[in-house]
C-alpha cells in the first residue's frame, strides 16, 4: 500500500525553538516536495471538498478571521492567509492553543514544496515525555496522505486507514517516523538519550502500547 522507507525519506523534519512575548516556544516543521503544481497543492489543503481525501473534513469559514473546525480534532481561526503561498491559524486541542503555519513554495511549475510549522508552549515535563513526535508523527502521516491524493486523486477510505496503522506495515511507519523526530530533535540541540527515550514512549502511544499523553494529530 506504501513505501514507506521512500515516503518516510521523502520528508524533512526540524525542531527549534522561538522566543514570542509570552515565552519562548517549540517548533516542529515537516516538509515535503511534490510533483503537482503550486495552485493543485493549495486547493488540496484548503477546499473543504478535497481536504477530506487525504486529512479530515472540515468545516467553518475558511477565510482570514473564520473559524474551522476538523472533525474529530484541532478547531481554531485562520489568523492570516495568503493564496497561493500558506496561511497561519491557531490550533486549539484539548484546552490548550498553538500554531500551524502553511507555506508552500513553486520549485517548478510542475513541483511544489509543502512545509507546516507547528508552534507551541509545552512544557519541559510533556516534552521530555514524547518530545515532537507527539505532534510529528501524526503530520507525517498527513503529509504521507497528501502525497497519495496528489499523485492518484483517490480519497482515503477512513476504515482501511486505520486498519493499515494497526498493521505490521503501518506500524513500521509509526516507528520510523517517531525515530526520525528523534533525531530532528538530538539536532536540534536536546540530549541525545533523552530524546531516544521520548521517541520510544511516543512508538509505544502511536502503536497502541503506551500510556495515556496528550498526543495530537
Amino acid at each position: 500500500m506504501i513505501d514507506v522507507t521512500h515516503q518516510i525519506n521523502s520528508v524533512s523534519r526540524q525542531v527549534g525553538k522561538r522566543v514570542f512575548k509570552a515565552g519562548e516556544a517549540r517548533v516542529v516543521t515537516v516538509s515535503q516536495s511534490y510533483a503537482a503544481p503550486l495552485d493543485d497543492v493549495w486547493d488540496a489543503c484548503t477546499n473543504p471538498e478535497r481536504l477530506p481525501r487525504w486529512f479530515l473534513p472540515v468545516t467553518g469559514e475558511l477565510r482570514p478571521g473564520g473559524h474551522y473546525r476538523l472533525e474529530g480534532n484541532a478547531s481554531g481561526t485562520i489568523e492570516r492567509c495568503d493564496p497561493p503561498k500558506g496561511f497561519f491559524a491557531t490550533w486549539e486541542y484539548g484546552g490548550e492553543v498553538s500554531w500551524i503555519e502553511l507555506r508552500l513554495t513553486a520549485e517548478t511549475e510542475e513541483r511544489t514544496r509543502f512545509e507546516l510549522e507547528h508552534i507551541a508552549h509545552v512544557d519541559d515535563e510533556r516534552w521530555a515525555q514524547f518530545g515532537p513526535g507527539a505532534v510529528g508523527v501524526g503530520w507525517d502521516l498527513a503529509v504521507m496522505g497528501l502525497a497519495r491524493h496528489l499523485s492518484s486523486g483517490a480519497p482515503v477510505d477512513p476504515a482501511e486507514a486505520m486498519a493499515w496503522s494497526e498493521s505490521e506495515e503501518g506500524r513500521r511507519f509509526i516507528t520510523a517516523s517517531s525515530e526520525q523526530w528523534g533525531a530532528a530533535s538530538v539536532a536540534g540541540g536536546e540530549d541525545e538519550t533523552a530524546a531516544r527515550a521520548a521517541a520510544d514512549r511516543t512508538t509505544a502511544f502511536y502503536t497502541g502500547a503506551g500510556e495515556e499523553g496528550d498526543t495530537q494529530a
